[in-house]
């Protein structure tokens, strides 16, 4: 009897026994579809097979259709590891109830940017020659495409539902900056990476498109994990990417494919910006 209530008495001191973390059999990664579905194969492919070989477990990469996708593939456990914006990373901790756990980002999303782009025969020149203009932002959920472009045109007392002519959303990147030199519409906004990337592979004629704005610095893109997803792989995704070295030429091949040379532990508080800009913006609440 006595062993018994002692086994009882443990029972209620512990209290309840927490869930237990996962290990899937298929780790299963994806990213936000901020380009085109072939360049997104291109590039996460490859990491997914890395990841197979540091982890010792199989990986694959879970192409979605949307922005929105991604968070609730990760809320459903549908989806293991994701590579989401600043907005979408913000979006997919909320759903998740907090339990979310943002993993690394790349050197250079402590500090990304935005970079508002024109045809050159629209005449702007600055944020205050949009007014009375045609405008594309990215994807609704796009951080350095929609929320932060929005945030900093707000800032500068333009209210891109009211003083713009029209406002239409591209849904990618290399899309917005296809639709303004094409003349689909007079400006855009996407992210400098990737604007610098249609720059050196030439997929952009600087004659008809160029770069009148930049945006002050804000944190971005990250590797976000579910939060139920067992902390042993959790920490080898983490040592997975700080191991990748650029002086390593295997290595080099996948630091080039994210456009950068290092990757770095993500801090959680570093997004409470994007969130409250988010709400600021209206797009949550």
């Amino acid at each position: 009897m006595r062993r018994l209530l002692g086994l009882v008495t443990t029972a209620v001191l512990l209290g309840p026994a927490a869930p237990l973390a996962e290990v899937p059999e298929i780790l299963r990664v994806s990213a936000i579809p901020d380009e085109n579905p072939n360049e997104l194969l291109r590039i996460y492919t490859p990491f997914a097979e890395y990841l197979s070989r540091e982890l010792a477990v199989k990986v694959q990469f879970t192409p979605v259709v949307d922005y929105a996708a991604t968070v609730e593939g990760l809320a459903a456990k549908k989806l293991d590891l994701v590579w989401y914006g600043g907005f979408t990373s913000v979006q997919a901790v909320r759903r998740t109830n907090g339990t979310a756990k943002r993993l690394v980002l790349r050197q250079e999303d402590a500090e990304f940017r935005s970079v508002f782009i024109a045809n050159p025969g629209s005449r702007i020149k600055s944020l205050e020659d949009l007014k009375g203009k045609t405008f594309a932002f990215g994807s609704v959920g796009s951080t350095s495409g929609h929320l932060m472009p929005r945030h900093f045109l707000l800032q500068a007392g333009i209210n891109p539902e009211k003083d713009l002519k029209q406002v239409a959303y591209s849904g990618a990147h290399d899309a917005t900056a296809l639709w303004v030199e094409s003349g689909k519409v007079d400006a855009g906004a996407l992210n400098f990476l990737v604007w610098d990337k249609l720059v050196q592979t030439k997929k952009v004629d600087l004659g008809k498109v160029n770069v009148f704005y930049t945006t002050p610095p804000y944190v971005d893109y990250v590797w976000t994990a579910r939060g139920d997803l067992d902390k042993g792989i959790q920490d080898k995704i983490v040592a997975a990417f700080l191991k990748l070295d650029y002086a390593n030429p295997e290595h080099k091949k996948l630091l080039d494919l994210h456009r950068t040379k290092k990757y770095i532990r993500a801090n959680d508080a570093d997004w409470k910006g994007t969130e409250e800009a988010a709400i600021a913006a209206g797009l949550i609440k």
